[in-house]
């Protein structure tokens, strides 16, 4: 796995057979997400035979290059916020949602893709995470009445969804290690086409999803953190099924 990389183009030449994603965070040895990722693709690999290889792009390099994460299969914004810069990360998922590029955000990634979305398509521009801007005065994104770090819970996940079809289930006990969440603007946020797919059972957002996308997907808990990290969530899964069907495409195109 690369530490980081802006131009994968210079990834391996087995380009039609295996997929490119790019990982975008602060990469750290204390946490317990980015340590299992690896482990997660090479179980995919072996068990699944779907080969992608990973690529680290750092937010504070995201923000330097707003085409960082162009030209790969996938784009998984992973834990670990706050983020060294948020314009890093939200330039990375907006590339990622107007381009069609396969994309996860779990935890912060959820939190962003709804700010990303709120602020680009909504029209929301004053709105703000609480992590990272303690003193604006209209939150997207605040401090949870109850703080879920260290939490495990139900997930209620609706029929006919991406998530459904991708879990291939309604219900699921997901792991959690974040303070902050969804707050004002879900509706707004769903009139201009966000769906909330999955909901805990006191009925909050904990599934997002982008219809019309060929892979758009966020979670506010972490299936990083399913099982003993040797086998991956179905959301990661899926993400990774998503990029290597997206670089398959890519290389049918005609140079």
């Amino acid at each position: 796995m690369a530490d980081m990389t802006n131009n994968p183009t210079q990834a391996t030449s087995s380009a039609s057979r295996s997929a490119r994603l790019a990982l975008v965070g602060d990469r750290s040895p204390d946490v317990v997400s980015h340590i299992r990722i690896p482990r997660f693709l090479d179980s995919l690999a072996e068990r699944d035979r779907l080969v992608v290889d990973a690529y680290w792009i750092h937010s504070e390099d995201a923000a330097a290059d707003p085409a960082a994460v162009r030209g790969f299969d996938a784009v998984w914004v992973v834990p670990g916020s706050p983020y060294r810069s948020e314009a890093g990360v939200l330039s990375a998922i907006r590339t990622a949602r107007e381009e069609g590029i396969p994309f996860l955000g779990t935890c912060g990634g959820f939190q962003h893709a709804l700010l990303e979305y709120a602020r680009t398509v909504c029209g929301l521009t004053g709105v703000a995470h609480a992590e990272n801007d303690p003193d604006a005065e209209d939150f997207l994104i605040e401090p949870l009445a109850c703080s879920l770090a260290g939490h495990e819970a139900a997930v209620r996940v609706e029929p006919g969804s991406l998530a459904q079809s991708v879990l291939g289930a309604e219900r699921t006990v997901e792991r959690y290690s974040c303070r902050y969440g969804p707050s004002a603007h879900l509706d707004t946020l769903r009139a201009h086409g966000l769906r909330f797919s999955g909901h805990d059972e006191d009925g909050q957002v904990r599934i997002v999803e982008l219809p019309g996308h060929p892979f758009f997907l966020a979670t506010l808990f972490q299936p990083e953190l399913s099982g003993d990290g040797s086998r991956p969530h179905p959301f990661v899964r899926g993400l990774a099924r998503a990029a290597v069907d997206h670089a398959t495409r890519a290389a049918q195109l005609p140079v």
